[in-house]
């Protein structure tokens, strides 16, 4: 996944602040590893130029069997390259049921 974006991109997730692929990397390791059973939805917001932004959610479980739903949006910032330099998301986790996902699919 980190080589759609440029060697020194920058991101904002939440309240953490990254810069370059070693940052990311080390990131999604720890958030993939807490985050089990992971789907995510994205839809087209807007789009200008070199930036998009996309309305997020997703559904996850913890270790102790808690889903969770994400709600978010996400704005990307392309290089000339078309690699992604900046990524800004912004999101609140909600508590669910299990009986209450709606994002199924393989994965």
């Amino acid at each position: 996944m980190v080589q759609a974006y440029s060697a020194d991109s920058k991101w904002r997730d939440r309240t953490t602040f990254l810069e370059g692929h070693q940052e990311i990397i080390a990131y999604l390791r720890k958030k993939w590893f807490n985050e089990l059973n992971y789907k995510l939805m994205k839809e087209l917001w807007a789009f200008d130029r070199n930036r998009i932004s996309v309305r997020f959610e997703y559904e996850w479980r913890d270790f102790n069997h808690n889903w969770y739903r994400t709600h978010g949006n996400e704005h990307w910032e392309f290089d000339k390259d078309g690699l992604i330099k900046k990524r800004d998301m912004s999101a609140n986790d909600i508590p669910i049921q299990e009986s209450q996902r709606r994002i199924f699919g393989r994965g």
